[in-house]
């Protein structure tokens, strides 16, 4: 029998440790080792994700273990960072980071992470000892424009998009209680969102001569999970050429779906998916990309990662049936 890759998980009592935890208990090549939480050491995990009772009577680990393969940090920004000046962890463990901690080409001492954008990077990370996992806006938006950065097609992009209320965590904050969320809709950290950077750079690499200018503007939705993007763009293709580019570029993703009819978030809730669909008026064109910002946008993408990193094949474990109903 094959050994399972053995995993740690740092952070995980919020939202997307949560969804790592429910991944990697039905992965076929994976074992949960430990998940650590300082503020609930001892306590069963189906005390804080209480849809896990009947699943598993682990316990959260308030120590660490280096008996694993890989760590999975699900922490908020700079805590990534904090953890590893902290805790000594073997130079032979593979880190997965979900934080914003490395995603534009920081280290950690000997430790250099490699940005984790299979659609991107694959042959990058398939080599990696660390990843740097992408922000979830950043991955709905990069997917939506990756295949014209590769054609040169990019120059100046108004990019609109909207989010569940996951996609602010699990601390309870004005903005996040559903008295607030409940028959609203509000724009935030227009044209500032911490994501550009990310954006940016990988645009950058895919079409490294091009100077490429993108408006973003962020909106927090009445609904829990689940990304909705639309990009505009000027374009001379047709919509023809445009959908044969875009179906080439993807044909090797198996998460990535160029779809001919209009999409919807419920196809991606719940799933490691993305859907793009192209609508084309006169010269201008716009992309729509959908993702589940906890899975695609966050815990799937890590997994999917994870995948790579140890010569599975990436879909492991990620065949997971979408919340259409």
């Amino acid at each position: 029998m094959v050994s399972k890759i053995k995993v740690g998980i740092v952070g995980g009592a919020g939202y997307t440790g949560g969804e790592l935890i429910r991944i990697l208990l039905n992965h076929p090549a994976a074992e949960i080792i430990f998940v650590h939480s300082k503020s609930n050491g001892g306590k069963a995990l189906h005390t804080v994700h209480m849809d896990l009772q009947g699943e598993t009577e682990m316990k959260f680990a308030a120590e660490l273990s280096n008996n694993i393969d890989v760590l999975f940090f699900c922490l908020g920004h700079g805590e990534a960072n904090r953890f590893l000046s902290e805790n000594k962890i073997g130079s032979k463990i593979k880190v997965i980071d979900l934080s914003q901690d490395f995603r534009l080409g920081e280290s950690f001492q000997k430790r250099k992470f490699v940005y984790g954008l299979p659609e991107l990077n694959k042959a990058s990370i398939k080599k990696a000892v660390n990843i740097a996992n992408p922000g979830c806006f950043a991955t709905a938006i990069q997917l939506g424009l990756l295949p014209l950065a590769k054609a040169g097609l990019l120059k100046e992009i108004h990019t609109t998009g909207i989010t569940g209320s996951t996609g602010a965590g699990q601390g309870l904050n004005a903005t996040s209680h559903f008295s607030w969320r409940a028959n609203n809709i509000q724009a935030y950290k227009t044209l500032s969102h911490q994501h550009l950077a990310e954006i940016g750079q990988s645009i950058s690499k895919s079409a490294p001569s091009s100077k490429v200018d993108l408006d973003f503007i962020p909106w927090r939705g009445d609904f829990t999970r689940g990304i909705f993007i639309s990009s505009q763009i000027k374009c001379a293709l047709s919509l023809q050429e445009l959908t044969a580019l875009y179906k080439r570029y993807y044909a090797a993703h198996p998460f990535i779906v160029v779809s001919d009819e209009p999409i919807f978030l419920k196809q991606v809730l719940n799933t490691n998916k993305c859907f793009i669909q192209l609508e084309k008026v006169g010269n201008k064109l716009v992309v729509h990309s959908i993702i589940d910002n906890l899975l695609k946008g966050a815990s799937g993408q890590a997994v999917q990662n994870m995948n790579l990193m140890f010569g599975l094949e990436e879909t492991t474990g990620l065949r997971l049936k979408a919340s259409y109903f």
